[in-house]
């Protein structure tokens, strides 16, 4: 049984290494591809994030720029949105796209949009629970096997405990795919307001943007993966002790 259930979980992450490949190849050829359509306003990644500061009131967050491609991501407690190399001062729609999702966070932090604050709760909790999940169900373990207590499941229970704390990370997964959607969506309509780019040109932004969500689902299907595992990995580890 221990074999199948081995299998299964290979066969799984093959299955979710082999969707993020397709994910990632899907994002980088849509950035490509829309990289060399300018926008019609000729407006940079970095003329983009100031426009929609300065439309939304936004007074407090400054711009930087980080090497890489495609490694645009916003850091809210030190209030900047980093620009990478490929839409810093990139004049395509889809530099502008990615630059407009990037003030899309920015606004859900505004707009107190309640996934967003959950995410952003839990990032501390996943740290902290990621580390304690597996020493916690190795003192669960111990307990079972050398110490007798007044509850002989004492040792499960800890374990357990670990294995809660070990599904952090899927939560986090789990609340990140509505965030980065929402963001999406909030960056589109920002685009088109402010007249940054058309409704043609939107066609390219929206290719963009989705395929980056595809990539948010991977995660979340490999996150999935491997906590079923790991929850399957400790009541297997328990259901033997009980057959003994």
């Amino acid at each position: 049984m221990y074999l199948q259930d081995y299998l299964w979980f290979l066969g799984a992450i093959l299955f979710c290494a082999i969707f993020s490949g397709i994910a990632s190849s899907k994002v980088k050829r849509a950035f490509a591809k829309n990289d060399r359509l300018p926008c019609h306003t000729g407006l940079t990644g970095y003329d983009t994030v100031i426009r929609l500061m300065q439309a939304n009131g936004i007074r407090d967050i400054s711009v930087g720029h980080v090497n890489g491609t495609l490694s645009d991501h916003y850091h809210p407690t030190k209030k900047i949105i980093n620009l990478s190399d490929s839409t810093y001062a990139s004049r395509s729609v889809a530099a502008v796209a990615v630059a407009a999702h990037e003030m899309g966070h920015v606004m859900q932090k505004k707009k107190g949009y309640l996934f967003y604050q959950i995410r952003t709760a839990l990032v501390p909790v996943v740290n902290f629970g990621m580390g304690l999940s597996m020493p916690l169900v190795l003192i669960g373990l111990l307990l079972d096997i050398f110490v007798a207590t007044a509850n002989e499941n004492t040792g499960f229970y800890i374990a357990m405990i670990g294995v809660v704390l070990y599904g952090g990370a899927l939560l986090f997964a789990l609340v990140t795919l509505p965030v980065e959607l929402n963001a999406s969506k909030r960056a589109k309509k920002m685009l088109l307001d402010e007249g940054i780019l058309t409704h043609d040109e939107m066609d390219g932004a929206s290719e963009v943007l989705s395929a980056a969500a595809m990539t948010y689902l991977a995660s979340l299907l490999t996150s999935l993966v491997y906590f079923l595992r790991f929850l399957l990995y400790v009541l297997t580890i328990f259901g033997r002790r009980d057959r003994r």
